[in-house]
Parts: C-alpha cells; structure tokens; sequence
C-alpha cells in the first residue's frame, strides 16, 4: 500500500486541538488540497480509511461546516470542497468549537451557579462567558477582518491603508 503524504496527519493533529476527530482532520486536509474535489470512493483510496470512517468524518465535517457537496458533471457521486481561504477555516472552527463545547460548558455552569451560590463557581462562568462572547465576536467577521484582527496586537486595530500587523513608526523627541 503506498504511503500517506504527512500533510493529513498534521492537520488531524491540528483538528484535534478544537475537538475534531482525526478521520475528520485527514479528510478535510485531503479535500482541502485536491486539485478537484474528491469523493468519498477518493477519500478511501488516498488515505487507507474505511469508508465507513470517511462516512463518519464527512458528516463530521458537514456538521462543522468545514465542506460543502458539489456535483460533477455526469457523475451522481457527491464530491467535496472546502473554503480556500485558511482564515475562513479558523473562523469556522471557532465557531464549531463555540457551539459544540464553550456554550454546553456555560450552561453547565449557570445550572451549578443556580443550585449552589458558590463564587468561585459563578467567577469561572463570568470568565467563561467573557471568553465566548469574544468567540463568537470572531466568528461572526468575515475572514479578512479575522486575519487583521489576529495579525494586530492585542489592544491595537488595524489602521485604514497600513496592513495588518504594521505598527506606524513614531518619530523621536529630542
């Protein structure tokens, strides 16, 4: 059997990170760089998962919203594409991982806060809450503003016609 590229694996390792299972990182990786969109019969073949694997994973990634079906031309076989661009991607995946695990994490909390009164309980919600309400601010920017976002410090927004990540340079007193 001839050897999978790394390529799949390092992205299964990087999905893993937001809670994607590691059939769904290798398929997404795979349709993500197809020069076509793959099939599930493609995904199989390339690399060595079981096609109930593939199944599993491109519902997965459906579930996210990392692909999307598209039809070729006299074929009735489903084939996958993937957003380009990888700023798009990440804010796909916070916004999975917002839906998926912080929100179902809060309303835990709220119910523990709500049966016991205890403060450190309601601290770690109010924290919580903070960091999913920043969570889902990204995830409602398109990719270009989530790019400048991130490529900008931390308490600086990205200035109108200077890229992101560019300080202005301050002239010296003296």
């Amino acid at each position: 059997m001839p050897r999978t590229p790394p390529y799949p694996d390092i992205v299964a390792d990087l999905g893993a990170i937001f809670g994607m299972s590691r059939p769904a990182g290798q398929c997404f990786a795979a349709i993500w760089r197809a020069g076509l969109p793959p099939c599930a019969d493609d995904l199989t073949a390339t690399l060595g998962l079981s096609r109930s694997n593939v199944s599993t994973a491109l519902k997965e990634l459906r579930d996210w919203g990392l692909i999307s079906r598209a039809r070729a031309p006299g074929d009735r076989k489903d084939h996958y594409t993937a957003p380009p661009d990888p700023w798009e991607i990440v804010r796909l995946l916070l916004s999975g991982r917002q839906r998926r695990t912080i929100a179902p994490a809060l309303d835990r909390l709220l119910s523990a806060e709500a049966e016991t009164g205890d403060v450190r309980i309601a601290a770690l919600h109010a924290a919580l809450a903070a960091i999913s309400e920043r969570m889902e601010a990204f995830a409602t920017l398109d990719a270009a503003d989530l790019a400048a976002r991130f490529l900008t410090g931390p308490n600086e927004a990205p200035a109108e016609g200077r890229p992101a990540g560019k300080k202005k340079k301050r002239k010296k007193k003296g």
